[in-house]
């Protein structure tokens, strides 16, 4: 049950607010002078507070009042005091409101407008207070990332990279194979940096090698090497990526391209740690960490006959998701600010960052960045000078307001992808929305 501590040296006005509060669920605390209020704060629970201006006989200056809520907002920065007094002074009022207080009413009171307010900022403050301890967790758990693994510089801040990075570092020590996948551009090389670094081969070499980048004639070479002959323009033995990967970690990004023949190589080479040259007989022997990387659907190749079955199961021992950047919209303004050089973003800029939905993802954000930082006019960059197309805004009756996005959750027992689609928007945007109303998310 929420808590309203009620500060008045008026006994009558204390009890008829204790009265209305409890005919609705919500418990009441008495004080009857700023000392006993700050007493009871110090040592009890409190969600709000309504305080009166005057508490000596005869004083209508307010400042008594103006000095209590100077010592609350000091004491306890976060929580929401209305102000309720029978000599409205109107400046004063002004003033403590641009100070951080939530309301200021006047004796006698509308009962109705009072409890719709201490509800509504009761929720409001339940809500900032779940938003800031999942920030504080976030913080926490991004300090001991950062603490106790190498992530090789990586700039995030948004909890869906955590998770991809947390589980990362769990699995690096482990010698299993793992499978970065998710879209182009959004980072999966710097995810098997990251896991090479926390591995137990740190210190081998890191060899990568984009399966999409080559014909699908010369794959084969370039991951078991060739002997001379052992193709047209073939004129002295070559290593392959294996080979120059042994003791280490070899990359295979774009796996998906990998033709047929190829794969049943990799395959027996993931199974034993042998293989031979194109071109030779002779068997060699490697111990390589393989971690794979593709944007493509692996599970509809395999009902093509286009990927073999068993070839997936052995590369997905572990699988890694790293999401679309829209997807993480915490890291969109680290990322943008990481690759600025030397200047700044004015509030117009970071709002159409935030606004683009990057279907190029990480690698569309540091080109337009690169791109602003070379333009712009001066020391600060201003959205005209990202080039990004203008988002449209909502119209306002189709614009969900904090009331609809918490029903809209509540009702889809806070399934967000549900509640997106309830409301017409996308998951992103109602994330966007739900951060900027406090709306804390669903755990």
């Amino acid at each position: 049950m929420p808590t309203v501590l009620i500060i008045d040296d008026n006994a009558a006005v204390a009890i008829a607010l204790d009265v209305l509060f409890s005919l609705h669920d919500i418990a009441a605390l008495r004080a009857a002078s700023p000392e006993e209020g700050l007493d009871i704060l110090g040592r009890e629970h409190v969600d709000l507070v309504i305080q009166d201006m005057n508490f000596t006989a005869d004083t209508t200056s307010g400042e008594e009042g103006v000095a209590l809520f100077r010592e609350i907002r000091r004491r306890h920065p976060d929580l929401p005091v209305i102000l309720l007094t029978a000599w409205t002074h109107l400046d004063a009022a002004v003033e403590l409101i641009k100070a951080g207080a939530a309301d200021y009413l006047s004796k006698p009171w509308n009962d109705e407008r009072l409890l719709t307010t201490v509800s509504n900022l009761i929720e409001l403050g339940q809500a900032n207070r779940a938003l800031n301890q999942r920030l504080q967790r976030e913080r926490k758990a991004k300090r001991e990332l950062e603490q106790n693994f190498d992530l090789r510089g990586l700039v995030w801040q948004d909890p869906a990279t955590e998770r991809v990075l947390t589980l990362a570092c769990q699995v690096a020590r482990a010698d299993v194979p793992v499978l970065i996948t998710g879209p182009n551009g959004t980072g999966k090389e710097r995810i098997a940096e990251i896991i090479q670094a926390n591995s137990q081969v740190a210190d081998g070499p890191f060899v990568v090698l984009n399966c999409g980048a080559l014909p699908s004639e010369l794959i084969e070479a370039e991951l078991f090497g060739a002997d001379a002959g052992a193709y047209t323009g073939a004129s002295k033995a070559r290593e392959g990526k294996f080979e120059a990967a042994d003791g280490g970690t070899l990359f295979l990004d774009e796996i998906g391209n990998l033709p047929l023949a190829g794969q049943m190589k990799l395959l027996r080479v993931l199974e034993t740690g042998r293989f031979e040259r194109l071109g030779s007989n002779r068997e060699r022997q490697v111990k390589v960490r393989v971690i794979s990387a593709t944007n493509a659907d692996l599970g509809a190749m395999i009902r093509a006959g286009t990927f073999r079955e068993d070839l997936f199961y052995r590369l997905n021992v572990i699988e890694l998701r790293l999401p679309p950047l829209a997807a993480r919209p915490g890291d969109i303004l680290p990322l943008a600010l990481s690759f600025l050089r030397g200047k700044t973003l004015h509030p117009s800029a970071e709002s159409a960052l935030q606004a683009h939905t990057w279907p190029g993802n990480v690698r569309e954000l540091k080109n337009v960045m690169a791109r602003a930082s070379l333009l712009a006019q001066g020391d600060v960059i201003k959205a005209a000078d990202l080039g990004l197309p203008v988002a449209v805004a909502p119209t306002p009756d189709t614009e969900p307001d904090r009331d609809a996005i918490v029903q809209a959750l509540a009702r889809a027992g806070g399934v967000v992808a549900q509640a997106s689609n309830e409301l017409g928007l996308s998951r992103q945007a109602l994330y966007r929305r739900m951060e900027r109303l406090g709306i804390a998310r669903p755990a």
